[in-house]
C-alpha cells in the first residue's frame, strides 16, 4: 500500500514543494502511524521497569543525537556555519537521523523556508497558525510530507546524503534494533545491571527519542512566543534561557534570527550554548573548521533591549 511505501521510501528528492497540494494541511493519520506507536510504546514503560543503565543511556542518547541535531542539522546543513570533511558530515548526518526527525536535506529545506519567511503564511510552522501547528501538525501534514529541495541544491549532490534522505527510518530502525541487542547481552552476561532488551529499547530509543523530538519542536512553537528580544528582526523569534539550556543552545533564538550564519547562538559569555562549545572542541581536534562567529559590529546593531535588562 501507498502508505506503507512512505514509512520506509521518501522518494528521491528532486521535488520542489510547488507540486504538492498546499491545502493539504489535515493530519495525514495512515502516514504517521509509526509516530503514534512511537508515542504509545513509551507507555510500557509500566511493564519493562527502568535501571540506572536504562536511564544513562537514554540521557546519552538524548544529548548526543540533539547536537547531532543543533550542530548539524541546523548549523551546519542549513545555515553552512562551519566545514567539515565529507565523512564527518556522513556520520553526523546518520545519527541525526536516528533522532526520527527526518533527514538532513528535508530538515534543512524546511529551516532555509523558515529563514526566508519566518512568521509570515509561507512559513512552515508559524506559531500564528496555533501552537499544534507550530508544533507538530506541520510535519504530520501531507503538505509538508516533501520539501522544496530547490533550497538545498548544495546538498543535493551527495549521494549518500540523498539515500539518507530518502530511507530516513533506516537509522531510528538500525538504533533500535541495536539498543534491544546490547539490552539482551547485557541482561545475559551483566544480570546485576537489572536490565533487559525491551527495557533498553523503551528507554534508550522511544523515550529518549519523544522527549528530543518534542523539546527540539519547542524552538518552533515557544521560542516565537516566549522570551526576550535583544533584537529587531522581522519576526517574533525571542531568547529563552530554559529552551537553551534543554536544547544545547538553540534557545538563543532571537540571536539566530538576527545573525543565522553563526555557529554561535549565545552571542555572549553567559548565554549557555553547550552545541557551539562542542564544536570549538571539534575545531581544536582538526574535525571541523572556518567556524563562523557573529562579527562584533552585527552583534551590537539592532538592538532593542539594554544588555542590563537581558
Amino acid at each position: 500500500m501507498k502508505f506503507i511505501r512512505h514509512w520506509f521510501d521518501n522518494g528521491e528528492p528532486r521535488v520542489s514543494s510547488a507540486e504538492y497540494d498546499k491545502s493539504d494541511t489535515g493530519v495525514d493519520w495512515l502516514r504517521v502511524i509509526p509516530f503514534i506507536v512511537m508515542h504509545l510504546a513509551c507507555l510500557t514503560v509500566l511493564f519493562v521497569g527502568v535501571s540506572t543503565v536504562a536511564v544513562v543511556t537514554a540521557i546519552t542518547l538524548y544529548l548526543l543525537r540533539m547536537f547531532a541535531i543543533t550542530a548539524f542539522y541546523h548549523r551546519y546543513f542549513s545555515h553552512k556555519a562551519f566545514r567539515t570533511s565529507r565523512k564527518i558530515q556522513f556520520i553526523f548526518a546518520l545519527i541525526g537521523a536516528s533522532a526520527t526527525q527526518r533527514g538532513p536535506l528535508w530538515w534543512a529545506a524546511h529551516h532555509r523556508q523558515h529563514h526566508r519567511y519566518a512568521d509570515q503564511p509561507a512559513d512552515p510552522h508559524s506559531p500564528k497558525q496555533g501552537f499544534f501547528w507550530s508544533h507538530m501538525g506541520w510535519f504530520l501534514s501531507g503538505k509538508h510530507y516533501q520539501a522544496d529541495y530547490n533550497l538545498v541544491q548544495d546538498w543535493k549532490r551527495f549521494v549518500e546524503l540523498r539515500w539518507l534522505d530518502r530511507f530516513d527510518l533506516i537509522a531510528p530502525v538500525l538504533l533500535a534494533l541495536t539498543l534491544f541487542i546490547f539490552g539482551v547481552l547485557l541482561e545475559k552476561f551483566a544480570p546485576e545491571l537489572k536490565t533487559s532488551g525491551w527495557q533498553m529499547l523503551v528507554w534508550g530509543y522511544f523515550i529518549s527519542t519523544v522527549v528530543l523530538l518534542h523539546v527540539t519542536l519547542l524552538i518552533n512553537s515557544m521560542a516565537h512566543r516566549i522570551g526576550k528580544k535583544r533584537y529587531t528582526t522581522n519576526d517574533e523569534s525571542r531568547n529563552n534561557f530554559l529552551l537553551a539550556l534543554l536544547t544545547l543552545g538553540e534557545g538563543w533564538h532571537n540571536n539566530h534570527h538576527h545573525y543565522p550564519a553563526s555557529a554561535r547562538q549565545g552571542f555572549y559569555w553567559w548565554e549557555v550554548d553547550v552545541s557551539y562549545y562542542l564544536l570549538k572542541l571539534m575545531q581544536k581536534s582538526g574535525l571541523i573548521w572556518d567556524v563562523r562567529t557573529v562579527p562584533l559590529h552585527k552583534r551590537d546593531s539592532k538592538k532593542i533591549i539594554p544588555e542590563a535588562d537581558l
